[in-house]
């Protein structure tokens, strides 16, 4: 019994595209003669059958939408859906929510559970290990099937697609001036493996920040903790070791978490060590002092991702299709009791 094949196992068997062999498939005039023999004897061969979703797509619309977030944990997520599903409703959309649980192959799953004519595109955010191993095949076939997909806040510059993010440089750069115009030298950064796009940026804010002000960066202020298991021991360990006096963190889990230890060692927050996260969301609220965050707007970003979305299925694109936009959101300086009050930073 021949086995159930894909595009994917047919571009890599034959060395090619998925692109073209999809085309190849279609008879497009783009790919040689010699190449859509090769693709469509090689398909005929395994009784290869094309995905339903785009001829369902073609067919009907479904005035629904696919999202998929890598975790429910985080504040952030759960307010940039609140954004997606207002503006979607408003529209006459319906939307699908999954959790790939920072799983590439949840994220796969999920995109095969909806890729049955019951969307009309995605909006997502890429799971840890979908960073990690940078395998995209699946994007770049929902994309050869014409299927919309818009990304957020997590992405990828290897697929070709709309995106909407806030610029993480920018926002880490802006947090640290605060620090340094509030008189700080030892500036720590607590943040997760760098194969995340949202940390790389951060990172590249962050020493972009000390090097503007001519100030040296310290690698061993620099603490790289798990995005799944927060390990207090080893937060424990960076603070007894170094000497510290202010701290940006990635996300507010980790900062709320940071503060918390080392004001159980008896250090004064804000007087004598500094905490700024990101998100701004119910923990930065409710932190003991208030966490001084740079609020992501998640919502905004949600309602911006819908639109870009309903706007690429809605449009009727001749032999030209628009072109994919990348929208960033400015990230704001929401100032709380764990910095001190200055005039904020200005970029220069």
């Amino acid at each position: 019994m021949k086995r159930k094949i894909t595009l994917k196992h047919i571009a890599r068997e034959l060395e090619v595209s998925i692109s073209t062999v999809s085309k190849a498939l279609k008879n497009s005039a783009e790919i040689s003669d010699d190449t859509k023999q090769k693709v469509q004897a090689f398909a005929k061969l395994y009784n290869y059958r094309p995905n339903n979703l785009a001829i369902s797509l073609k067919s009907r619309r479904t005035n629904n939408i696919g999202v998929i977030i890598p975790d429910i944990v985080h504040y952030f997520f759960t307010t940039v859906f609140r954004g997606i599903e207002q503006y979607s409703k408003k529209h006459g959309y319906n939307v699908i929510a999954c959790v790939s649980d920072e799983s590439l192959e949840k994220e796969i799953v999920n995109m095969e559970m909806l890729a049955n004519g019951s969307v009309d595109g995605f909006i997502m955010a890429l799971s840890a290990e979908t960073q990690k191993t940078k395998d995209f095949d699946h994007l770049r076939q929902i994309k050869d099937l014409e299927i919309p997909l818009v990304l957020f806040d997590r992405i990828t510059d290897e697929v070709e697609c709309d995106k909407v993010l806030i610029n993480d440089k920018e926002a880490a750069f802006t947090a640290v001036r605060k620090f340094i115009d509030n008189g700080r030298k030892r500036i720590a950064l607590i943040t997760t493996e760098d194969y995340f796009s949202v940390s790389q940026g951060r990172e590249a804010g962050y020493r972009q920040a000390h090097e503007s002000c001519g100030l040296a960066i310290d690698e061993d202020l620099i603490l790289r903790l798990s995005f799944r298991d927060l390990d207090e021991g080893d937060i424990n360990a960076f603070f007894d070791a170094r000497d510290v006096d202010a701290v940006l963190c990635v996300n507010e889990i980790f900062a709320a978490h940071s503060m918390n230890l080392v004001q159980q060692k008896g250090v004064k927050v804000p007087e004598e060590m500094e905490f700024i996260g990101f998100t701004d969301g119910i923990l930065s609220k409710y932190a003991k002092p208030g966490l001084t965050s740079m609020a992501q707007h998640g919502f905004k970003m949600g309602e911006i991702a819908a639109k870009m979305l309903i706007d690429r299925v809605e449009s009727n694109l001749g032999e030209e299709e628009e072109p994919y936009r990348t929208e960033i959101i400015k990230s704001t300086l929401v100032e709380r009791g764990s910095t001190l009050n200055t005039i904020p930073a200005k970029l220069v």
